[in-house]
């Protein structure tokens, strides 16, 4: 397997390569060259599979060229220790909850494999600098992934006052080798500073930055493996229709390379107002623009840096994505009204992100044929955004002890302007 840039320029990397660079050094986004479809044999023992098994396969399959077989059973037996049940909602209507590792978010798949991934693939005597920026849920889970691993520092970059306290806490309260920057800025803000520190080739090679944002392969390769898990676990056979929250649309990304190994699925785009990927769908035209503010904060992206891979995919063939993808979009009232909604009819607590996940496939499924499933995508407990569910449920609800440990320990961040040279001085001086 060899890896090559959505930009054209770095072609034939490999995974040890694409991983370390994070993005490649023309500026695209690292795809694998082929996605080989999965062999009868693994069809055949896919039904009630367990998540380790399936990762394994999976991880053979897509990295076998790069690791030894039993290198990567360890490796995701490792990081997929924590799991991902399928939850009857209503007839037809599923959620998977992808929350129950050690950040209570979905971003602890990617992040704690991708983690093992660059321990086993880097030379031992190099040390590397992560730069991450995030929303809400990477920053936690990259820290908590890489906290204490030697020969790893990490600098996360955030929206002032635009995530959750909660999650907040989950980065900027460990210290050690984390470093948590606060931006005055949104998180498009963020993801530029980090775009712009990787293209100075100066600071690449001093620093050996890598990312582990969704812009590094090794995030998405992992997320593949729960679509897997998802029909594993699903009674009947068919087609499924996942329903995706999506911010900067790694999930769908990793969803639709599933897809291409063989999976048979569909997929909802489900965004809130900041919907220029639902937009395209319909108009054909990718129109970046400013982000804006929501209760469903993980997904206030105005510029998806995920859509290029998608592009690739699918040859810039808008026709041929809808065939597989549709979108839809919810405001904050609707994402609320949901939140109550299926708490009244079903005693099930959503956080803001599943909720418009949800709204999506109520949405979409009486259009369907009868036969067809729906799996709604839960990416984060909603614990984690108390604020928002609890005053719409009435109730208090628990907070994990995950959570509460961190809410215990002071913030420590640093203020930092739009500026990729300040970030670039400190990132230096450390």
């Amino acid at each position: 397997m060899s890896y090559s840039s959505t930009a054209g320029g770095d072609r034939g990397v490999s995974l040890g390569q694409a991983l370390r660079l994070g993005l490649a050094e023309d500026g695209g986004l690292f795809l694998p060259d082929r996605l080989e479809p999965l062999a009868d044999a693994f069809w055949r023992q896919l039904p009630g599979a367990s998540l380790q098994d399936i990762a394994r396969r999976l991880a053979i399959h897509l990295m076998g060229d790069d690791l030894e077989p039993e290198q990567l059973s360890v490796l995701t037996a490792e990081a997929l220790d924590f799991p991902i049940p399928l939850v009857p909602l209503k007839d037809r209507l599923f959620v998977l909850e992808l929350f129950h590792g050690p950040t209570l978010a979905f971003k602890d798949v990617g992040a704690r494999t991708l983690a093992r991934l660059l321990a086993a693939t880097q030379p031992r005597d190099q040390e590397v600098t992560v730069l991450v920026a995030t929303s809400g849920d990477t920053g936690g889970a990259v820290a908590q992934a890489f906290f204490g691993v030697e020969g790893t520092r990490v600098a996360i970059l955030y929206p002032e006052g635009k995530v959750s306290s909660v999650q907040e806490r989950q980065f900027t309260t460990l210290g050690s080798n984390i470093r948590a920057f606060a931006v005055d800025g949104t998180f498009d803000d963020c993801q530029g500073l980090v775009k712009q520190c990787f293209a100075d080739r100066d600071l690449h090679r001093s620093l050996s930055l890598t990312s582990a944002n969704s812009i590094n392969i090794g995030r998405l390769l992992p997320q593949i493996f729960y679509y897997f898990y998802a029909a594993a676990q699903l009674p009947g056979e068919g087609e499924i229709l996942f329903s995706i929250p999506s911010g900067n649309f790694g999930n769908l990304t990793a969803g639709l390379m599933a897809r291409a190994l063989g999976l048979k699925a569909r997929f909802i785009a489900a965004t809130n107002i900041n919907d220029v990927v639902p937009e395209y769908l319909i108009s054909g035209r990718f129109e970046p623009r400013a982000s804006q503010r929501t209760v469903s904060n993980a997904m206030d992206v105005g510029n998806p840096s995920n859509f290029a891979r998608i592009l690739q995919l699918y040859g810039g063939d808008v026709e041929r994505l809808r065939r597989h993808v549709s979108g839809a979009r919810f405001t904050d009232a609707e994402t609320v009204e949901a939140i109550r909604q299926v708490d009244e009819d079903f005693g099930y607590v959503m956080d803001p992100h599943t909720a418009v996940a949800y709204l999506a496939l109520r949405q979409r499924l009486p259009d369907e044929p009868e036969g067809l499933r729906g799996i709604a995508l839960a990416t984060a407990h909603p614990a984690k955004f108390s604020e928002v569910v609890e005053p719409t449920i009435g109730r208090h609800l628990p907070l994990p002890d995950a959570l509460a440990k961190h809410l215990q320990r002071p913030v420590v961040s640093e203020p930092l302007p739009v500026d990729p040279q300040v970030l670039r001085r400190r990132l230096l001086a450390w």
